[in-house]
């Protein structure tokens, strides 16, 4: 009887130096294992597996040789090899050579014992190599999936159907970012239950360790200066970008959430689907990146604060990407056409000096720069910022990958070519993010879509709910002689505001009527976007929207009844704001367990 054994990489018991990439999980359907050691090979990912029959098996692992993407010379360096090795030793095939595209790369055969073997990823160059999953069978004429739907279908042929869980809650968060955080930390303690649905292991988005963006803007602002009280909690008071870890302390984000007794978080956890009836969500389902388990989430409200609108783009709420016309909006930034164009992501990195010489691989596959080229930069800030005019969403990975390609290539030429060596002899590349961070995507429409003149104006909204004071900060590529097609640095232009106040018309969908939202996805326009998508802001928002959903909860309506009909009742609420344990020392209290990691 022939037997086919499906791994996928990212439920090895054991990762090793190897991190889970979520980012591309829309496109291709999977997270993957990413070796990223910024030149220097992580430690074995491994796993045990299971054989029924002893005997000869075909292997294929599904990779890709992500730097052929702008090397087309077949022999060029491949900066994402790896090997597999069975019960010990490493196959012949060396993986992560082949093609740019996601494929399924074969093997060879090898031996597996009845009972359990050990398989484990050896990286060879900690230069990003990627394995997504792994095919044992011994059927050699085995027909592999390409599309995504055949992904779907082909796991469930091997694995079988997914273990689901039937989860209801009285409100919904989907993004675990600051406005995530917000929005189920205030929903929380005005009594609902919530769910906090998150695709990575650690809360707080671009201002985590995995991105390290600072949080920008003021908070307490007049016409309601108690909004922002929870933002203040899980404030770090360090306004830096790109410095060590602990910096944006992790813990005292978890801290917050594992102790709020009414917030289930679930971490590592993606939405994949959602149910629509009668133009409200009935239901959505998530999968669990770590566990491969299946969650149904059922609630009155939900909320989108993923940043890219997922839930709401999953959902069929109306949405817009890119620069409106000027002919459309009016707006003095805007351009005479609309266009694709979007704010760019950041990836960030830095460097620190040592007592010693260290040294830095050659990068021939990597963006080649010259004495007049290069960028003598010792860290790399949010200007370090790519994907201008390009889909912050299916072109995503491409976006990250071109800012490695910027960083690395550079480092190496300022660390083996330049007049700099002896300057940067002893530095070392001490960190660079795998998470881009992303400033601008998908924007859902709201009942009023804010644009530059409302800012301009100061315009005064019946239901103006969250002020934010940051200029209109637009960014535009940086060209540098040589890279004219493709750049890698910014400049902002920013325009000065003074205070203005967002509606909340724009905080909840005009034809998904019980999606809220906030964060970088709000209903603005392009140009509206620069100064309301910074983080104090975004959390502001987010406990904006834990209070409107306790009012909705406890009134049984949906949330553009608040304008019309709750008006009065909900300023008084936001004049109170979020019930808030703030502490000035910022210092994590006692954590419980109430995540559920999958």
């Amino acid at each position: 009887m022939k037997e086919t054994i499906l791994v996928e990489a990212t439920q090895f018991d054991n990762i090793g130096g190897w991190v889970i990439d979520h980012q591309f999980m829309d496109q291709m359907h999977a997270p993957f294992l990413l070796a990223h050691g910024f030149g220097t090979p992580v430690e074995d990912a491994s796993t045990l597996i299971t054989v029924i029959s002893e005997g000869k098996y075909h292997v294929w692992v599904r990779t890709r040789n992500w730097a052929a993407t702008w090397n087309e010379d077949k022999d060029a360096e491949k900066p994402g090899k790896f090997e597999l090795l069975i019960n010990g030793e490493a196959l012949d095939t060396v993986f992560g050579t082949e093609e740019a595209e996601w494929h399924w790369q074969y093997g060879g055969t090898c031996s597996l014992v009845k009972g359990s073997n050990t398989i484990a990823l050896h990286d060879l160059t900690g230069f990003d190599g990627r394995c997504d999953s792994i095919v044992f069978s011994t059927d050699a004429d085995i027909v592999l999936p390409k599309s995504k739907d055949e992904l779907v279908s082909f796991k469930i042929s091997v694995k079988g159907q997914p273990v689901i869980e039937e989860k209801t809650f009285d409100f919904v968060v989907v993004g675990g970012g600051v406005a995530g955080i917000c929005a189920a930390v205030t929903a929380a303690r005005k009594g609902l239950n919530v769910a906090l649905v998150h695709n990575r292991s650690i809360l707080g988005g671009n201002n985590s360790s995995e991105v390290r963006v600072q949080l920008g803007g003021k908070v307490n602002l007049p016409p309601y200066t108690a909004i922002g009280n929870i933002v203040n909690e899980i404030d770090h008071k360090t306004n830096r970008n790109a410095r060590p870890a602990e910096e944006y302390r992790d813990d005292l984000k978890m801290s917050i959430v594992s102790n709020e007794k009414n917030i289930t978080a679930f971490l590592d956890t993606h939405v994949i689907n959602v149910e629509v009836k009668d133009s409200a969500i009935s239901s959505v389902k998530a999968l669990g990146i770590r566990s491969g388990k299946q969650y149904n989430f059922y609630a009155p409200l939900f909320a989108d604060c993923s940043g890219d609108a997922n839930l709401g783009y999953l959902a069929g709420a109306d949405y817009k990407m890119g620069r409106e016309s000027f002919q459309e909006t009016g707006e003095t930034l805007a351009p005479e056409e609309e266009d694709n164009m979007t704010l760019g992501t950041s990836v960030m990195w830095y460097s620190e000096e040592t007592d010693t010489e260290v040294s830095f691989p050659e990068t021939p596959w990597a963006l080649q720069f010259t004495e007049e080229t290069c960028q003598k930069a010792k860290k790399g800030d949010w200007d370090w910022e790519t994907g201008f005019g390009r889909n912050h969403i299916d072109e995503f990975e491409y976006i990250r990958d071109y800012g490695l390609m910027a960083i690395y290539g550079n480092w190496s030429f300022l660390k083996n070519h330049s007049s700099l060596k002896e300057e940067y002899k002893n530095r070392k590349l001490e960190w660079v993010a795998y998470i881009g961070g992303k400033r601008e995507s998908r924007r859902l429409m709201g009942d009023i879509v804010v644009k530059q003149q409302d800012i301009d104006s100061k315009r005064m909204f019946i239901d103006g709910c969250v002020t934010t004071s940051w200029s209109i900060d637009l960014h535009q590529p940086k060209f540098i002689e040589g890279f004219s097609n493709e750049p890698f640095r910014a400049r902002a232009k920013k325009s000065r505001i003074e205070p203005f106040t967002i509606p909340f018309r724009a905080l909840y969908s005009r034809n998904i009527h019980n999606l809220l939202m906030a964060g970088r996805n709000i209903s603005v326009t392009h140009v509206a976007l620069g100064a309301v998508r910074v983080m104090k802001t975004t959390g502001m928002m987010g406990e904006v929207i834990g209070l409107a959903a306790a009012l909705c909860v406890r009134k049984k309506v949906l949330p553009r009844t608040i304008v019309s009909e709750h008006l009065d009742e909900f300023k008084e609420i936001l004049s109170k704001g979020a019930p808030s344990d703030f502490n000035l020392t910022n210092e994590p209290i006692k954590e419980e367990n109430n995540y559920q990691n999958n």
